[in-house]
């Protein structure tokens, strides 16, 4: 007969989920064993729950579609969640199955129960707890459809021991996902006759519209009616590079977002939200939105973006073309690295096709003018300001195509958070070259100080933002998990080192060292 965790599996692999991210524990021993029983499923073992989810975030960014986690009751859910809130920001679909103690196991409060329920909440998550063997399918099937709904979204099915160990599992057929709401045809005239007024605008964009589609309508737009077109600070999925509109992102600093939107009598949004600074900060507005500026959203999240946009543009730039990056490489720099200089090497050798997980940071602010005419690739960035993502991300693209080439372009704070993705890259021998910048700080926090008007640093706030005492040997660290390492000191070195680690496959890591600017 079939058991519940064999029902789930099938009825998973059924609706096109492909590949299981996990980390299990007892109470998930069922399903483990069931992944023999459905070829058509491959497990990812990773050895921490934030690269299981972080990885499900960068396989759903690529492939379009969901992965499923495996994560161990309560607890192992609770170590995955920074990721989530990631994956959530980015919206993206992901199933998550999180074991659960046996029905009759509850009663005792054993050492790991938890209230599994209470951390869906907080990640916004659609939920359900399989209530029995015959159930679990069709609640897999819904699971699968609720994490494809417009915009996607996170959805946790809940598997108790006994649902998954007890006979009379059943396969359930997959649920079709509500499909996306068309543009309002109202909207979009109004919008095109607030273009047309001669009015200052800016069309602000994000979301599904960062990728070739949104950015060639959007471009149009822009070059038909003047307005300022601007992209979210941090998309999901940006595609850039030779032959694609460049488009330049709100910037991270409020200052810098509210100079770029200064003037604006308009702002019209588009697959993203009303910008808001990051964090608030003495005596400065945490809404960017310029005073007496009217805030204009194209569609509702539940709409089709990309078509909105399409249909504005056909409105008011039915005669344009969109304005692609010309091709233009950086010269390979020479000289000791420094934060200028290692973008440069970057954007002279990136390949074709290539993907970068960007978790860069403060070490990464000149990236996008190096790598604009570079060839055409696509860049996932950190979507909820949660550190740790850059690495699970790459691992999750890196399965999601195998035929490209993925860059992990990595801060060295950020990479210790889940440092134990390169042995997941090993063990999948995943083509995954990454470099990390090592500035031996969290600089970004050092920079944070003054930006709130803590001005006083003294030693113990110092050794707080401080990485060097003792410093980490990221070639070390990342050859003792499997890794390919080498470090870099001079422009010389990287591009040697990058070239090289291009040209084998597999997953290499160059530990680029460069003084910090803060």
């Amino acid at each position: 007969m079939t058991n519940g965790a064999q029902a789930l599996i099938a009825t998973l692999a059924e609706a096109g989920v492909e590949v299981c991210f996990g980390n299990p524990g007892t109470s998930e021993m069922h399903f483990v064993a069931a992944l023999d029983s459905v070829p058509r499923m491959r497990g990812v073992l990773c050895l921490f729950e934030g690269v299981v989810t972080g990885a499900a975030d960068g396989y759903a960014r690529i492939a379009g579609k969901p992965a499923v986690t495996l994560l161990h009751l309560g607890p192992g859910l609770a170590n995955g969640l920074a990721n989530l809130h990631n994956a959530r920001r980015a919206h993206m679909p992901i199933v998550n199955v999180v074991g659960e103690h046996a029905g009759n196991h509850k009663q005792y409060d054993a050492p790991l129960d938890s209230e599994i329920e209470a951390l869906t909440g907080w990640s916004h998550s659609w939920t359900r707890l399989g209530s029995s063997p015959a159930q679990i399918g069709r609640d897999a099937a819904e699971a699968v459809a609720a994490a494809q709904a417009t915009p996607p979204r996170i959805a946790t099915l809940v598997l108790p021991a006994d649902v998954s160990w007890g006979e009379g599992g059943i396969e359930a057929a997959p649920v079709e996902p509500v499909p996306a709401a068309a543009p309002d045809s109202a909207t979009v005239a109004g919008i095109a006759k607030i273009l047309r007024s001669g009015e200052q605008s800016v069309l602000l964009i994000g979301g599904p519209a960062a990728t070739e589609r949104g950015l060639v309508a959007a471009d149009r737009i822009a070059a038909a009616t003047g307005a300022r077109l601007l992209m979210e600070t941090h998309p999901a999925r940006l595609t850039r590079g030779a032959g694609v509109p460049a488009i330049d992102r709100l910037g991270y600093l409020a200052e810098q977002a509210t100079g770029q939107l200064a003037g604006a009598e308009h702002v019209i949004v588009a697959g993203t939200r009303s910008p808001v600074s990051f964090f608030a900060y003495p005596d400065k507005p945490s809404d960017l939105i310029p005073a007496g500026a009217q805030v204009h959203r194209l569609v509702e999240p539940e709409a089709d973006v990309i078509a909105a946009l399409e249909a504005l543009a056909a409105e008011v730039a039915a005669d344009t073309e969109a304005r692609g990056a010309a091709a233009s490489l950086p010269e390979i720099p020479s000289g000791p690295l420094d934060v200028r200089n290692w973008v440069q090497v970057i954007g002279a050798l990136l390949p074709e096709n290539a993907i970068i997980s960007d978790e860069s940071n403060t070490s990464g602010v000149f990236l996008g003018a190096a790598t604009a005419g570079s060839p055409r690739h696509d860049v996932l960035s950190l979507t909820g300001g949660a550190i740790g993502q850059g690495l699970p991300v790459a691992v999750g693209a890196a399965v999601a195509a195998p035929d490209r080439p993925v860059i992990a372009l990595q801060s060295d704070g950020s990479a210790a958070y889940t440092i134990s993705a390169l042995w997941t890259m090993a063990r999948e021998n995943l083509n995954i070259t990454t470099v990390l910048i090592n500035n031996r700080a969290y600089a970004i926090l050092r920079m944070e100080l003054g930006r709130v008007g803590a001005t006083e640093i003294g030693p113990k706030a110092g050794n707080l933002l401080d990485l060097s005492h003792p410093d980490m040997d990221f070639a070390e660290i990342a050859r003792g998990f499997g890794v390919s390492a080498t470090v870099a000191t001079t422009c010389e070195e990287l591009a040697e080192q990058f070239r090289a680690a291009l040209a084998e496959p597999g997953p290499h890591l160059i530990d680029a060292r460069i003084p910090s600017v803060f």
